[in-house]
C-alpha cells in the first residue's frame, strides 16, 4: 500500500436515528478520503458528529445513506459478519471508555486480538501480545486486570491491543479524553508512533486543539456537515 493509496472513502454520507419526535438527523452529507500514512483529526463541538462518524466510518453503525469504502470494500449493505470479515487484521480501534475485558489480563486481552484476526494463536500470540505491551511500557503490568489498572495504563493496553495486529488504518475515539495530561500525551505519542512505524493512516476525533494540531490534516465538523 503506497502513501496516495484511498483506505476510507466517504460520499454522501447520511445518519439518522430514531427520536420520541422522529427521526434524528446526525450526519449530514459526509464527503471525504482518508489516504495511507495519512495522520487526520476530526474535531467540532459535542453532538456535531465526531463520534458517529467514525461509528460509521469503521462500519460500527450502519449509514442510513450514501456510500462508504474501507479499504476498497463497500460497507453500505453488508451483514455483521461480512463487516467483522473487512475489519478482522487489517482495522484497530480505541476506545475512549476502554472497552478492555474485564476478566482477562493486559496480556491476555492484547493476544485476544491476534487470535480473533486469526494472526496467531497459543504462545505465539502471547509472545507478540507480551512485546506489544513491552512497547507501550506495560511489561510489568503483564498479569494484571483492567480493574487493578491506572486509566492511562488502561488506555495504553487499547492501544497496543489495536496496533499488535499492524493495521492499515486505525481509529480512536477521543484517546486522551479520560486521561491527565502526561498520560494523555504519552498515548498520543504511542498511538503516532504506532501509525508511521507501521505506515497506517490514524483517524483520531478529539476535541483537543493540541492533539489535533499536531496531526497532518484537520476535518471540523459543524451540526453533522463538513465545515472545513
Amino acid at each position: 500500500m503506497t502513501q496516495n493509496d484511498i483506505v476510507l472513502s466517504l460520499h454522501n454520507v447520511t445518519l439518522s436515528l430514531p427520536g420520541a419526535d422522529g427521526p434524528v438527523h446526525i450526519l449530514k452529507g459526509i464527503d471525504g478520503e482518508i489516504r495511507a500514512g495519512e495522520i487526520v483529526a476530526i474535531t467540532g463541538r459535542s453532538g456535531s458528529g465526531k463520534s458517529s462518524l467514525l461509528a460509521v466510518s469503521t462500519g460500527l453503525e450502519p449509514a442510513s445513506g450514501g456510500s462508504v469504502k474501507l479499504l476498497g470494500t463497500e460497507l453500505v449493505g453488508l451483514n455483521e459478519d461480512q463487516l467483522a470479515f473487512v475489519r478482522r487484521g487489517r482495522i484497530g480501534i480505541v476506545f475512549q471508555a476502554f472497552h478492555l475485558l474485564p476478566n482477562m489480563t493486559a496480556l491476555e486481552n492484547v493476544a485476544t486480538a491476534l487470535e480473533t484476526a486469526d494472526i496467531s494463536t497459543g504462545k505465539v500470540a502471547r509472545e507478540a501480545a507480551a512485546a506489544a505491551l513491552e512497547k507501550v511500557g506495560l511489561n510489568h503490568r503483564l498479569k494484571h486486570y483492567p480493574s487493578q489498572l491506572s486509566g492511562g495504563e488502561q488506555q495504553r493496553v487499547a492501544v497496543a491491543r489495536a496496533t499488535v495486529i499492524q493495521p492499515k488504518l486505525i481509529f480512536a475515539d477521543e484517546p486522551t479524553g479520560n486521561l491527565d495530561q502526561a498520560a494523555g500525551q504519552s498515548v498520543r505519542d504511542l498511538l503516532f508512533d504506532a501509525a508511521r512505524s507501521q505506515g497506517a493512516a490514524l483517524v483520531l476525533v478529539t476535541h483537543e486543539a493540541s492533539l489535533a494540531a499536531a496531526c497532518d490534516r484537520i476535518v471540523r465538523l459543524e451540526d453533522g456537515k463538513v465545515a472545513s
